[in-house]
């Protein structure tokens, strides 16, 4: 025997009863309807139906008063619109056919686009002005490739590379370029100036930083528009700082004294080649042991080793050949390490010249010299000139102008200071006083 409770069907829950719900919100003859609905979370959600754009649509709210309050507005908004429909005289319902018809092959509907229309004029303010922004996007979308800053700056480093770009170069390019990838994590294109002045605010740099920044950002760009992968410069647009000269620092014949004694065998001849014979840091890292003739009494500084990108010959004195002659069978670079390396020898260099206090001996400490930016090339500058009161002579040694020379190193030094940095010498008494020494033909 079967039993009964097979045939019999499953009763329908018996849920509580919504009182009140949906509610329906009235203006005129307008009515919009408020729905609550429970949530899986536990509590109500409340939508509202809205049609105001042609088509349905559900406008959710998290409070039944804030659900209501947008009912009511937008059944006025609604009501507003049937008393403006009602009254509409007949060239204003030719106008609105003519919309209608305009906007029909586009797909849009007059309520869509006159709500577009009107977000756009809180921002430009003007039709005119709207237009204007409408065909600049155009033309700076159309043809672009949408590429990555991140994936242009590995484009960018590459092709450099593949041009023989120094080491150096590329170092300083990566570094640089590393940090604008970072902030700017989306498509060439659509960097604006107002973003690329703001990032170059944020990084609080001093005015020459300020200008590498910029100057290498500015390559970047120039870079992408060649290829398609933007189409203009952002960073032309964004603030151009002047560097002025800033007064020069040079080191004392005690300090640099100081600095040679404290220094390691590797970078010594580097601090040597800086001091006595004023080259630039980057010529330095650059320079091999046979542009150093010590036999002819002169460094060769190559075209492509030279900041001007022009040859010229530089003076051994007795002071520098003092210093490099137990270097003269070396072989290879002058300077073997990275980039990185040579400034952190310098800043190491400086640091190890700090002497504690000795208190065995009554010697009180004597804090460390501190290292001045470009100070070994504007100490021989300005010794050199005192020395041979010759701008022109120093100028070609620097390999700069006779005018550079005058204005930035004329009286900054006597005669006596001169001498007595040329002669600091290995081993050297403090008092020794070298002959000056000529420049070679």
């Amino acid at each position: 025997m079967k039993s009964n409770l097979a045939k019999t069907k499953p009763r329908k829950p018996n849920w509580p009863r919504k009182p009140n719900w949906p509610r329906k919100v009235t203006c005129g003859r307008e009515s919009v309807t408020v729905y609550r609905r429970e949530l899986p979370s536990g509590g109500f959600g409340y939508m509202v139906a809205n049609y105001a754009a042609g088509k349905r649509r559900f406008d959710s709210y998290a409070t039944e008063a804030d659900a209501l309050a947008a009912a009511q507005r937008l059944v006025r908004q609604l009501s507003e619109r049937q008393v403006v429909a009602a009254s509409m005289t007949n060239g204003q319902a030719s106008e609105y056919a003519a919309a209608v018809l305009t906007l029909k092959p586009h797909g849009v509907t007059l309520t869509s686009a006159a709500d577009t229309l009107a977000k756009c004029l809180e921002t430009v303010h003007d039709l005119s002005n709207l237009l204007a922004a409408v065909k600049f996007y155009a033309v700076r979308h159309k043809g672009l490739t949408r590429k990555p800053v991140s994936e242009v700056v590995a484009e960018l480093l590459a092709v450099k590379q593949a041009r023989k770009a120094s080491a150096r170069y590329l170092q300083d390019l990566r570094v640089r370029l590393a940090r604008f990838a970072d902030a700017f994590r989306k498509t060439c294109c659509d960097v604006t100036t107002a973003e690329v002045q703001a990032w170059l605010d944020s990084l609080n740099l001093s005015r020459q930083s300020y200008k590498n920044f910029r100057t290498v950002a500015h390559l970047f760009f120039e870079f992408a528009v060649a290829r398609g992968y933007a189409a203009d410069n952002p960073v032309a647009g964004s603030e151009s700082l002047t560097v002025g000269g800033g007064d020069v620092e040079i080191f004392t014949p005690a300090e640099i004294r100081r600095l040679l004694a404290a220094t390691t065998p590797d970078f010594l001849p580097c601090l040597a080649l800086g001091a006595f014979a004023g080259l630039r840091s980057a010529e330095i890292e650059r320079l091999e042991w046979s542009d150093i003739r010590l036999t002819e009494r002169h460094i060769v500084i190559g075209a492509g080793k030279a900041k001007t990108a022009s040859r010229r010959v530089v003076p051994v004195s007795d002071t520098l050949a003092a210093w490099l002659t137990p270097y003269a069978a070396q072989t290879g670079m002058v300077w073997q390490g990275t980039h990185e390396a040579f400034y952190i020898a310098q800043q190491a260099t400086a640091a190890a010249t700090a002497v504690p206090a000795d208190a065995q001996n009554s010697t009180p400490a004597k804090p460390a010299v501190k290292w001045k930016q470009n100070a070994l090339r504007h100490s021989y500058a300005s010794y050199r000139f005192a020395q041979t009161a010759d701008a022109g002579r120093v100028a070609g040694e620097l390999g700069n102008s006779a005018a550079v020379v005058h204005k930035h190193y004329r009286e900054l030094v006597k005669l006596t200071d001169a001498d007595r940095w040329f002669a600091v010498r290995p081993n050297a008494e403090a008092n020794v006083v070298s002959m000056p020494f000529a420049a070679s033909a």
